[in-house]
């Protein structure tokens, strides 16, 4: 059994695949001068086999070649960024099979691709390395891409909640006990639970839990409310009625070591929304609350209110059900922070469905657009902790049309305190975008009680001179209006010679 690596298989492979090709041998020819089939010729230069020595020198003979040149890693011009690639273990780290795409493939169209392509290539390589672009970003957004592929919707997760539901007796309720989730989880799964498990830990009271997998126990934040533990404790039901092996400890995940810990990751979180807030009652209160002429902020909160879910987990059940059952798939989540000490607001959370609307984490390090509803809300909710008053979720829609362009979104944010992170508010907003559909499945789309609002990307990129809510100068603008004055100045200057 050959002992080759995959990187070392698809690179023999190709180097038979150009060889051959060069001196313009079929499968055929080359199968009758080497004196092996077809079949294995073929699995050869997919990068499925790697042949036994005794079979390399009539295979190298047949190619004009020596076998110490055939095996040899030295590569061809052409080949060389192939070899980089692979050796850089950048296409080993991405998670090619979940969309279906082979490694051997990937390797071949770069191999055929012409010299300025491997440019290219090694170029992104440099620049990674420059700028140390990390596995886990690539994981992050690999799962991103994985979900607004899929409009966020997982049949085989709905079903196992499901089945999940009916073998464990599930009350069909809502909200479900968390005694009832903890019991199974001790019960049924061999938990042990600690309730302030991590109370002896500083260093963890940002984190809602953490999961010690040799003795099967469940650290809890003191802090979390009764639905936080019941949502936590979904997840690890997820984690084990999936049978989701490789995990992260950590409630979040604060980075992810391979691809599959990050897909499992979400999965489990999905199964523990699915389960919290079941699709069939969901669907009928959403299609009450879209039939209101008017827009009502405290019936929106009361839908979120009867499952007893978080902001999180109710934006997320949107993100499954809006696209699939109410022709709404472009659309928009972001999730905000808010710093009030240091005013930076920052998304953490983002998905994109149909396409990649405004706004989104490409100015992460610029200030965004305060006109969003996302970002002013937040600001209502500091000055409201800073008379003093108690605030738990505060609710607001807007019409938001991006500036220069036809795109507008009915955006329904939710803003609260991030607790159990002291010091920091959290927003999350739905996105809609207005399109005839949206606009007839909405009765209150129109509705004029609606904040309408002409919105940009970031004060940076932003034309808008007279912007009361702007946070920072149009630098970019301002470069781009410089240059064109130079490129202007000097088409003058040529003009006149």
């Amino acid at each position: 059994m050959s002992t080759k690596t995959q990187n070392e298989r698809i690179l023999f492979g190709l180097k038979v695949k150009q060889l051959r090709q060069s001196l313009g041998l079929s499968f055929a020819d080359l199968s009758q001068k080497a004196r092996l089939s077809v079949s294995y010729l073929n699995e050869i230069e997919k990068g499925k086999k790697y042949p036994r020595g005794n079979k390399i020198e009539p295979l190298a003979a047949a190619l004009g070649v020596t076998p110490e040149e055939l095996t040899s890693l030295e590569l061809s011009q052409n080949m060389a960024p192939v070899g980089e690639l692979l050796q850089s273990n950048f296409l080993n780290e991405l998670p090619l099979d979940l969309f279906g795409i082979e490694l051997s493939k990937v390797a071949e169209i770069i191999a055929n691709a012409p010299v300025r392509v491997g440019a290219f290539i090694s170029t992104l390589l440099e620049l990674s390395r420059n700028y140390a672009l990390k596995e886990e970003n690539f994981y992050f957004g690999a799962l991103r891409a994985y979900l607004e592929l899929n409009n966020n919707y997982f049949e085989d997760l709905e079903e196992a909640v499901s089945r999940f539901s009916q073998l464990y007796e599930i009350p069909q309720g809502r909200p479900v006990p968390e005694a009832v989730l903890r019991n199974i989880l001790e019960s049924r799964f061999g938990y042990t639970i600690e309730d302030g498990g991590l109370n002896a830990y500083p260093e963890l009271q940002k984190l809602r839990s953490v999961f010690l997998a040799k003795d099967k126990k469940l650290l809890l934040n003191r802090s979390l409310t009764p639905m936080q533990r019941a949502f936590q404790y979904g997840k690890e039901l997820g984690f084990e009625f999936l049978q989701l092996k490789e995990r992260a400890s950590t409630s979040s995940l604060l980075k992810g070591r391979v691809f599959e810990e990050v897909i499992n990751h979400s999965k489990a979180i999905y199964f523990s929304v699915a389960l919290h807030i079941p699709h069939d009652p969901f669907i009928a209160d959403l299609n009450r609350f879209f039939s209101r002429p008017k827009w009502d902020g405290e019936a929106f909160l009361s839908i979120m209110k009867r499952y007893e879910a978080t902001p999180e987990m109710f934006y997320h059940r949107l993100t499954n059900i809006l696209p699939r059952f109410f022709e709404m798939s472009k659309m928009f989540f972001l999730r905000f922070t808010h710093s009030p000490e240091e005013d930076i607001f920052e998304i953490d959370k983002e998905l994109h469905l149909s396409k990649r609307h405004h706004p989104h984490g490409n100015g992460l390090y610029e200030h965004y657009c305060r006109r969003w509803v996302a970002l002013s809300l937040l600001k209502d909710l500091h000055h409201m902790q800073q008379e003093g008053k108690y605030v738990d979720n505060i609710v607001r829609a807007q019409r938001s049309r991006y500036l220069g362009t036809e795109d507008e979104y009915l955006c329904l944010t939710i803003a609260r305190p991030a607790y159990p992170t002291p010091n920091l508010n959290v927003s999350v907003t739905i996105g809609i975008l207005a399109t005839p559909e949206a606009k007839a499945r909405i009765a209150f789309f129109d509705d004029p009680a609606i904040q309408r609002r002409e919105v940009n990307k970031t004060c940076e990129r932003c034309a808008v001179r007279d912007c009361e809510e702007r946070a920072a100068a149009p630098a970019v603008v301002n470069r781009r209006e410089a240059m064109r004055n130079i490129q202007d100045c000097l088409s003058k200057l040529e003009a006149s010679q």
